[in-house]
């Protein structure tokens, strides 16, 4: 362990260099604000009257179709739209579509949210065009999200929080991101993460390249809505994340003992920067997406020159 204490002591002098309090707004811009399309299908879904009418409304949105509701997964249009109507149909579905109606009433809140974000986005990119943006009740079965440059489709009752009846089938780190206020911030970290607004070198696969765009994404994020607390972004904890401040010595110390950062191995990626409810390599309280939260804490520049130190240290040792 000695031999990378000076290394060790190097990344976390950088480090301080360069983070700042999580719950801090960042710089607000004076916008106009931009008007949105946004249009709430749930209703029409719901109260289809005919396995036609159903189909004609399926024609008439056809992302809602193929990516939300995986027409493809049907073999053939029949089955596909017989379930759906059944499922649309069902007393269950009712309860569902009530406690959309319950948490997020008129979406108000969450036109306001996109409202906030895409004015500021349209500051720093003046020929940004807001995307149409549609909400529907999946029934938990299908897709939660669609986020394209002229799309956005929310299944709402993947977003309805803790106190819901009914919750996404999944692990309890997952859930984290399915509430209300997860939305907006969700749809902006893909775009941040995208080429549109986050221009990365495809050739580089190596894991801090990865962080170094997971971290650009974040940034992205956080001056969409500049007042939002980090943590809206990252969903960790407050434990998690005082915990991981806490520990970032420990985290570069696993970084560089085992070789992490210019490893192209998927199974290294999946370690340190994908979904896991703890880091194990790193320590068993150690929060998952590890290195994705490395990114966020750390400015590019400041990484990258971590990085070029850390290759060269490599080399001579």
């Amino acid at each position: 362990m000695s031999r990378y204490l000076f290394l060790v002591f190097m990344l976390i002098f950088y480090l301080g260099a360069c983070t700042s309090d999580d719950e801090e707004c960042v710089f607000q811009p004076e916008v106009k604000p931009v008007e949105l399309n946004f249009e709430m299908l749930q209703d029409s879904f719901m109260h289809v009257s005919s396995k036609n009418s159903l189909v004609n409304l399926l024609t008439r949105h056809p992302a809602v179709r193929d990516f939300m509701f995986r027409r493809a997964d049907y073999p053939n249009d029949s089955a596909f739209v017989n379930q759906l109507y059944d499922r649309l149909s069902n007393p269950h579905f009712d309860t569902l579509h009530m406690e959309v109606k319950r948490v997020f009433g008129d979406a108000s809140d969450l036109k306001g949210q996109f409202q906030e974000a895409f004015s500021n986005l349209k500051y720093y990119y003046p020929d940004f065009v807001p995307p149409r943006i549609q909400t529907i009740v999946s029934g938990l079965i299908d897709n939660d999200l669609l986020v394209t440059d002229s799309l956005i489709v929310i299944s709402l009752d993947y977003f309805l929080g803790p106190g819901a009846k009914y919750r996404p089938k999944m692990y309890e780190y997952l859930l984290r991101k399915y509430d209300p206020d997860d939305i907006v911030p969700s749809c902006l970290l893909i775009y941040g993460i995208g080429n549109r607004f986050n221009k990365t070198q495809q050739s580089d696969q190596t894991v801090i390249a990865d962080m170094i765009t997971y971290g650009k994404a974040f940034y992205f994020a956080k001056h969409m809505l500049p007042c939002e607390p980090d943590s809206v972004f990252i969903w960790y904890t407050p434990e998690e994340i005082n915990g991981s401040r806490n520990n970032e010595d420990l985290i570069w110390a696993r970084f560089i003992e085992s070789q992490v950062l210019f490893s192209t191995n998927k199974k290294v990626k999946q370690d340190y920067l994908g979904e896991r409810p703890v880091t194990i390599q790193v320590g068993e309280k150690c929060p998952g997406r590890i290195g994705q939260w490395v990114g966020h804490r750390t400015d590019e520049a400041k990484i990258a020159a971590i990085g070029v130190r850390v290759r060269r240290w490599v080399t001579l040792h």
